[in-house]
């Protein structure tokens, strides 16, 4: 698409006897969109990203367990053990719908797989990861070689 001076469209404007005022508002609304293009232009893609949950274990008692979890957010000045409760009034709230009357959910995996983000939303929780993930343990030493250097 050509770019458009715009003292161009200025004098367009004002040739075909517009008055001063709805001039320069139309002006205002092309800066104005102009600006919010070049915002737009200006940000790169977002990188996709895996997300993994790591749970720090020094001394070994998950060591070889098999787990599985999904990600969420939550407010930030909210308390972590709120998430759990927040899903579930999310499933609640998408078994009241009309689709989750017909195909309602019945355990967390399923609302994290099935239920859409506007009853998440309602309810300050926002998944992340739709599918479960493995949970990675680790002894969170940074390990040295044999000089005991790191």
């Amino acid at each position: 698409m050509p770019k458009v001076d715009l003292e161009l469209v200025k004098l367009v404007l004002q040739r075909n006897e517009l008055d001063v005022r709805q001039v320069s508002q139309i002006i205002d609304d092309i800066n104005v969109e102009m600006a919010a293009m070049v915002e737009d232009e200006e940000k790169p893609p977002p990188l996709k990203k895996q997300f993994v949950m790591m749970v720090s274990d020094p001394e070994g008692k998950l060591a070889g367990q098999n787990m599985t979890g999904w990600v969420l957010q939550i407010p930030e000045e909210d308390s972590p053990y709120v998430a759990n409760e927040r899903l579930i009034k999310s499933g609640y709230a998408y078994n009241a719908s009309p689709k989750g009357r017909r195909i309602p959910v019945q355990s967390i995996g399923e609302i994290c797989e099935v239920v859409t983000a506007k009853f998440t939303k309602e309810n300050n929780v926002w998944i992340k990861t739709k599918e479960p993930i493995l949970l990675v343990t680790t002894d969170n030493k940074l390990p040295m070689d044999a000089s005991g250097k790191f």
